[in-house]
């Protein structure tokens, strides 16, 4: 018989345009691997404001918010490939706009999570809406992505014109990056829950944030409510139940106490993410740096970005000096400039200037592909004008980006905590080794001196003198060892992460029903594409 699930979430990178993290891609995987099994999956995210333009109208959402009768409108949208077995949906509103990150979320400096908070409560009253009228059908499943569907468990919990409905349906809620809580306050703000509710009452100490007590922890609302919590990495699952020590350990942020429980209840399970291995662009060699100019001459057109004109021309300048004089070695690290990927450059920049000393030593280069935070674009962008080693493509370029993965030697990921990565599979994927923090997903993809390299330590120091040391060691392996070198680049590539391991348990421990694997997936896998720990190198 087939299953009905609904995935909820902010982000699906199987409809353009809908990304800004790893999360988009999980949200475009898992269905089609759901669908592949024979049941039918539904995706929906808001439309911000754009991505029902090419939509077919279904149905008009009457529902109250704010306390006033109000309407939201909800389209069909073609995928990115017309595959068996899935629909993807976007909920447009007047209300629900574009941020100002990937045009998805907004960075509220005042605030936090103001706009955010807004966009996403009225969008999940209008997901309990669409499922009260059946617009996905009769659901069996309805998974939940990070703290922005969350309060469709509040709803579940409290709110009369849903509790029935929702309560039919099995709920579970992925943790794609603890770190990101969406608080706020219980009242006196326009973005809070009195305001989103007003009629509606709520027992605040089931939903307050342990540290703010006159605050909602929306993450916190996922754990406590959901009928399974998952994250995305084995390591991250047992980090986040002890508590930050930041710098030098990042654990629950606060919230250690609610997995715990969830562990102790039998809710909370860790299923590491996976990884795409056929039908994926292969870039092609020899191009980087032609993609590097490509993307640097289209920043110039933009004109809001118009302040970083002069910053472009200058790394255009780099790149054409690279093509005539081309670097015996190129690191590379690809991101959103954020405190968790790049803590280490930016509380202590002379680690980074002692890293590109080395790599010039060996006539070597570092290339960072990546835009974000406006303090951490100012630090790279300064490092760049003072060391000729050192080239930041301060735009998005998915070319680019194949092509560092295809052409680079080293991929870096100094991540402050890591729930599961992405980047390292596909570094790996193309053979490329991965130096990476010994924590979360990270910890559980990459084998130091096996199939890359991992530094670590029990203080931030200790980790900064450890990267150091590691980093010299891999230099003087890939220049002075070529036959230990290309051994562990073969044995990265042959690290298999598969979405298929990953959906079986999914089904086992998450949905809690039975899995029927694809026909062409049920014959026996080789020993090489397992993703547990005791299978990672052979």
């Amino acid at each position: 018989m087939q299953r009905n699930f609904l995935f909820v979430s902010a982000e699906n990178d199987a409809i353009p345009l809908c990304k800004a993290g790893g999360m988009g891609d999980v949200v475009r995987d898992i269905p089609r691997h759901i669908a592949a099994s024979g049941d039918m999956v539904s995706v929906v995210t808001p439309a911000y404001g754009r991505l029902h333009l090419k939509g077919t109208f279904i149905e008009e959402l009457h529902f109250v918010y704010r306390g006033q009768p109000t309407v939201a409108y909800l389209y069909e949208v073609p995928g990115k490939k017309k595959i068996p077995n899935i629909r993807h949906y976007v909920i447009d509103h007047p209300d629900i706009k574009s941020g100002n990150i990937a045009d998805i979320y907004m960075n509220d400096f005042t605030q936090p999570f103001f706009t955010d908070a807004c966009t996403f409560s009225l969008f999940t009253v209008a997901v309990a809406q669409a499922i009260k009228q059946k617009s996905f059908n009769v659901l069996d499943i309805c998974h939940l992505h990070d703290w922005h569907t969350s309060l469709l468990l509040l709803l579940r919990r409290y709110h009369p014109d849903y509790q029935q409905t929702l309560n039919d349906i099995r709920f579970v809620y992925s943790i794609h990056n603890l770190a990101i809580q969406g608080i706020r306050p219980f009242d006196g703000n326009y973005s809070s829950m009195k305001a989103f509710f007003p009629y509606i009452s709520f027992d605040n100490d089931k939903l307050k944030d342990p540290r703010y007590p006159d605050c909602i922890n929306l993450m916190a609302v996922g754990i406590r409510f959901a009928d399974t919590v998952h994250t995305v990495s084995d390591s991250y699952k047992e980090n986040i139940q002890e508590p930050s020590n930041f710098p030098h350990f990042i654990g629950g942020e606060g919230l250690e106490n609610d997995l715990k429980n969830a562990q102790l209840e039998g809710r909370l399970f860790g299923i590491l993410n996976g990884c795409n291995y056929k039908n994926y662009t292969i870039a092609k060699r020899g191009k980087l740096y032609p993609n590097i100019l490509r993307a640097l001459f289209k920043g110039l057109d933009d004109e809001e970005k118009s302040y970083k004109h002069d910053f472009l021309k200058h790394t255009a300048e780099k790149v054409v000096n690279l093509i005539e004089v081309k670097p015996a070695f190129i690191c590379s690290s690809v991101a959103r400039l954020t405190e968790q990927k790049f803590y280490f450059f930016k509380e202590d920049p002379a680690l980074l200037e002692s890293m590109l000393r080395r790599l010039k030593k060996d006539e070597g280069i570092y290339i960072l592909l990546g835009t974000g935070a406006p303090d951490y674009e100012e630090l790279f962008r300064s490092f760049s004008y003072a060391h000729d080693n050192f080239i930041f493509v301060n735009v998005q370029s998915e070319e680019v980006i194949d092509s560092l993965y295809l052409e680079s030697k080293l991929y870096l990921m100094p991540s402050l905590f890591e729930p599961c990565g992405i980047s390292q599979m596909l570094a790996m994927r193309s053979g490329q080794p991965c130096l990476v923090h010994n924590t979360g997903g990270l910890k559980d993809t990459v084998v130091h001196q096996k199939t890359g390299f991992v530094f670590e330590g029990d203080t931030f120091e200790e980790k900064k003198i450890n990267f150091m040391q590691v980093f010299d060691e891999l230099l003087n392996l890939f220049f002075n060892d070529k036959t230990r070198w290309r051994s562990i680049s073969r044995a990265a590539k042959r690290q298999k992460f598969t979405w298929e391991n990953s959906v079986e348990r999914y089904y086992t421990l998450l949905y809690k029903m039975a899995y029927h694997a694809p026909i062409q997936n049920k014959r026996r896998k080789p020993r090489a594409e397992s993703n547990s720990k005791e299978n990672i190198v052979r």
